[in-house]
């Protein structure tokens, strides 16, 4: 099946999201929680492209949209816009264990935030503000801690989160 991965990526979301509303609403720091989906949007996004980044993430935020009390269609854009522009970096950097999962994802944490900045700035009834305080940074510090773990545990489900290519398809 050709979207498989688009579909084991949004569940494994759907997972991250009930985590973050949960557990991790418990252990916050300044009000802030990792951004579990956006780790795994931008895990997806490298290894399988852009246009599989773009897929998984508007799923991805679409669930998490109908989960919360966002506006319709928020995290979605924020998620495919993210997704899109870490699937521009497929193949372009090798993948270590540590180092650049944390830049990744630091910089995706810093382009979620100037999105939510710019849409609440059209947007200002509707989008919630993002402030760029202490909760902002604790959320940038627990997305790139938490990155190198994340992408390691991706990891063990390659077989199910990678898009299938020709030459997987055929031996």
């Amino acid at each position: 099946m050709f979207f498989k991965h688009i579909l084991w990526t949004v569940l494994f979301a759907l997972c991250a999201a009930m985590l973050q509303s949960t557990i991790l609403q418990k252990l916050s720091l300044y009000n802030a929680v990792p951004d579990l989906i956006l780790l795994i949007i931008i895990w997806t996004s490298y290894h399988n492209g852009n246009m599989s980044g773009q897929v998984a993430g508007f799923f991805s935020g679409l669930v998490l949209d109908l989960l919360s009390s966002a506006p319709l269609g928020l995290n979605a854009f924020i998620y495919t816009t993210v997704g899109a522009l870490a699937g521009l970096l497929r193949g372009t950097f090798m993948l270590d264990v540590l180092f650049f999962p944390l830049l990744l994802c630091a910089g995706a944490t810093a382009t979620k935030a100037v999105l939510v900045f710019v849409l609440h700035f059209l947007f200002t009834d509707t989008v919630p503000v993002y402030s760029f305080t202490k909760t902002f940074f604790a959320e940038l510090g627990l997305n790139s801690l938490l990155a190198p773990l994340i992408f390691s545990f991706l990891n063990r489900f390659k077989l199910l989160l990678k898009k299938e290519t020709k030459s997987n398809a055929t031996s």
